[in-house]
């Protein structure tokens, strides 16, 4: 059963700010305010500044909510990258007001690496889109989800 919440979030259209936290580097991806649109953004270096970098995004491109990848285990379970991203999800809650949601990003870093095989781009060049269309593709399957028709009530025969 869905909540009121979940209701008005299937309702409303949003402009969305994917993240897929990295060790080393963190992509974005954004979509559209209707979400018709899901672009790769930019893929940064994950330090010190990569909050104040988000936040300076968030409102020069109008962010209205987050999308952040969470990289659970293969059995749902909470790994120790789950708990990182995680904690980077607090400290970024701490300085912004917009909602923030998580998204399980299993397979997204091998989905974006399939749609770089055609290109030919250094690793180094490979290494930094990957992230970022890895947050698209986080991104992809949130507006999925939350576009998708709710579940209808079974029946039971009598």
């Amino acid at each position: 059963m869905f909540s009121i919440s979940d209701l008005v979030l299937r309702i409303l259209k949003m402009r969305y700010l994917s993240i897929d936290y990295g060790n080393k580097i963190t992509g974005l991806a954004i979509c559209d305010p209707a979400e018709t649109f899901i672009s790769p953004l930019m893929a940064l270096p994950t330090s010190n500044v990569l909050i104040s970098k988000i936040i300076q995004i968030i409102k020069s491109e109008n962010v209205e909510a987050l999308v952040l990848g969470l990289p659970l285990n293969m059995d749902d379970s909470v790994g120790p990258q789950a708990k990182k991203v995680q904690a980077f999800a607090g400290q970024l809650k701490k300085q912004i007001n917009i909602p923030l949601f998580f998204q399980d990003e299993r397979l997204s870093t091998f989905a974006a690496q399939e749609k770089l095989v055609p290109m030919e781009l250094t690793r180094k060049k490979k290494k930094y889109r990957i992230d970022a269309l890895a947050a698209a593709e986080i991104l992809r399957a949130f507006l999925d989800s939350k576009n998708s028709p709710p579940p209808t009530l079974g029946t039971t025969d009598s």
